[in-house]
């Protein structure tokens, strides 16, 4: 169980799991792992800041949750559905944002509960910039999105939805004729 969208009257439930990265140790670099806490008591103001955390991100208000991410919030949360800030950022095609996310420690890695990743929902969307940020790094350092991950992942959602821009960006070849074309390539 995690974050739930509000009720009719507008309170969020407080029975939640928030994910959070722990803090960095010597043996492990910042935000590179999510940890979950279920806290059944958190404060309703809690969950409200979170909802308008993925907001923010949803919505490519890249100024205010930079100010988030500079008093604290860890740039890893995660919703009940277990997307991130970064994956919501990049599904709604903000590039700003992602960048922004990552910056600050954001795991372009990580798999949504359905087993999805960030870079194939930029792809699937077509958001060039966005798939950009991700597969290049910011300034090209990593953390870089690992174009394998996830069910499809990006290099197969390139290719099934004819992205060959992306297959070119990820220095992947075509994989040949689709399921929905016939021998000769066309539908």
């Amino acid at each position: 169980m995690g974050l739930r969208a509000p009720d009719a009257s507008g309170a969020y439930p407080t029975d939640q799991t928030i994910a959070t990265s722990p803090p960095p140790t010597a043996q492990q670099p910042p935000n590179n792992t999510t940890t979950t806490a279920t806290n059944p008591q958190l404060p309703p103001a809690a969950i409200d800041l979170a909802g308008k955390l993925f907001d923010l991100a949803r919505e490519g208000n890249t100024a205010a949750l930079t100010q988030y991410l500079d008093a604290g919030i860890p740039p890893n949360l995660t919703n009940h559905k277990g997307d991130t800030l970064l994956m919501l950022a990049a599904y709604h095609g903000h590039a700003a944002t992602t960048r922004i996310l990552l910056e600050k420690g954001a795991d372009p890695n990580v798999l949504n509960d359905r087993g999805q990743s960030i870079i194939a929902g930029a792809v699937f969307k077509g958001y060039d910039d966005v798939v950009a940020v991700l597969f290049e790094g910011v300034d090209g350092r990593p953390p870089r999105a690992d174009i394998r991950l996830g069910q499809p992942n990006a290099v197969d959602c390139a290719s099934m939805f004819g992205h060959e821009k992306y297959l070119e960006l990820f220095g992947v070849e075509g994989t040949g004729p689709r399921p929905w074309e016939n021998a000769s390539g066309t539908t």
